[in-house]
């Protein structure tokens, strides 16, 4: 019976979304640390522009005649072209008074010598970069001080931007993409050793027990320790089976066959009809008993050798042939004759343990059916397809129950008052399936029943 192998995902399946979720997560890491750094960069670079531009009309203001006088150098604001025309704003103040410029410009308070002050502000409802400075002029009887903004829009640093935003994505679309038919890729390779293992283990035959030798990576080898563990611990208990099923049938048949004995000489001995009566249906459960315990054990050893065949070049005509010669005492003994037909070499694989057992099994029963002073016939043919065909002239297989027959304990309504088990036909047919045969039941249409074995 298989049990059901409860499935919880896939091993592959998680380790591709470990590996693609890992790289989507750092293709977003990536973008947002270069989009940052580019943005830092770039208003770095503006704030530079603007600290030159308000140095240089500082550097203009001078005093003359004891007022101030600036004189713009065309540097300070043609520094401040950019592609995107972005708008410039600029506001002079001496201390709190402005000599020049935008008076609504937002107003930083920088303390006089400090470097310049950048910041963010919003003019005219756009956003501006602001940068402001101051200086002390000192005249002959002034002493002020100058204050200069100048601002810029920020159009050209947010195209900028945009640009480097739309590579930056581009970039990080092609690494996670990569990553992930790397990832796949990986995956495949991963997993691969486990498919071949498992390739290696189903393409065992049953009785291929021999531990897995196959190279492993590190992780799975204590799976295949454990496999391996499994494996002999299953060899030897299949061996201890197979040495107790031969040790069964031996301590089992041989007091039965004592007890037989024993009663059989016993009525020999016997004058009174009530103890002789006795004494033949003792016999008879004698033999009933012996059967049955017979072919029990050798059911189950076919059982297990169907699973550990021990395939040899055969001939079927010399396996049949040995058979008949041995059961044709018993045939006589019933004045029944045994005829063995068909081709001198019949060549087959299989295993002869198994195929002598299932022979006997077949012949034993056209015996017990067959009436006396009839024929057993035997055919053994090599076309089609190996074939082994046995016909008795018995009263036949009951029409309606045929198909019930190869059941075990399953007899005919005819069998009431013969000796048997119902398993004969039942090993047959097991060791017709263990060889990817079949067995067919089926009768002639004179009279008896005709059991045909093919491989």
């Amino acid at each position: 019976m298989t049990e059901t192998v409860h499935i919880r995902g896939s091993l592959r399946n998680q380790l591709a979304i470990t590996l693609v979720g890992g790289a989507a997560l750092l293709a977003v890491l990536i973008f947002i640390i270069v989009r940052s750094y580019a943005a830092q960069i770039a208003q770095q670079g503006q704030d530079d522009i603007l600290g030159a531009s308000v140095t240089s009309i500082l550097d203009a203001a001078v005093i003359r005649n004891g007022a101030i006088e600036i004189d713009f150098p065309y540097a300070s604001f043609s520094m401040l072209n950019t592609e995107s025309d972005d708008r410039v704003f600029y506001a002079i103040y001496q201390d709190d008074k402005l000599l020049s410029g935008y008076p609504n410009l937002p107003r930083a308070s920088v303390s006089t010598g400090m470097e310049s002050d950048f910041r963010t502000e919003l003019f005219d409802a756009t956003a501006i970069r602001l940068a402001t400075a101051s200086r002390v002029l000192i005249g002959a009887k002034l002493r002020t001080n100058i204050t200069v903004s100048v601002a810029q829009t920020q159009d050209a640093l947010s195209g900028t931007l945009n640009r480097i935003s739309r590579n930056v994505g581009l970039f990080g679309t092609g690494f996670f993409l990569l990553t992930t038919l790397l990832s796949v890729w990986v995956t495949s390779t991963t997993i691969t050793p486990l498919r071949r293992l498992t390739n290696s283990v189903t393409r065992r035959g049953p009785q291929d027990l021999s531990p897995v030798v196959r190279h492993v990576p590190a992780e799975m080898a204590p799976l295949v320790s454990s496999l391996n563990n499994l494996m002999a611990r299953l060899d030897q208990s299949l061996k201890q089976s197979e040495d107790f099923i031969a040790e069964a049938a031996h301590r089992v048949r041989t007091p039965l066959a004592t007890v037989r004995s024993h009663a059989e000489a016993t009525l020999h001995r016997v004058e009174r009809e009530d103890n002789r009566k006795a004494l033949r249906a003792m016999m008879r459960a004698i033999d009933e008993s012996s059967r049955a315990a017979g072919q029990l054990l050798d059911h189950a050893m076919i059982t297990f050798r169907a699973d550990h065949l021990e395939l040899h070049k055969l001939n079927l005509v010399d396996v049949v042939s040995d058979l008949v010669t041995r059961l044709s005492p018993i045939a006589e003994m019933k004045h029944i004759e045994l005829h063995l037909h068909g081709d001198m070499s019949v060549v087959v694989y299989g295993d002869p343990i198994l195929l002598q057992n299932a022979f006997r099994n077949i012949i034993d029963n056209a015996l017990k059916y067959a009436p006396s002073e009839s024929g057993i016939n035997i055919f053994v043919h090599a076309k089609p397809r190996p074939t082994v065909e046995i016909q008795d002239q018995g009263t036949g297989f009951p029409p309606n129950k045929m198909s019930e027959l190869v059941a075990r304990f399953s007899r005919g309504e005819n069998a009431k008052d013969t000796i048997g088990s119902g398993l004969g036909l039942t090993i047959a047919q097991d060791v017709a399936t263990a060889h990817k045969g079949t067995l067919t039941l089926s009768n002639l249409q004179r009279s008896g029943a005709c059991v045909t074995f093919s491989f």
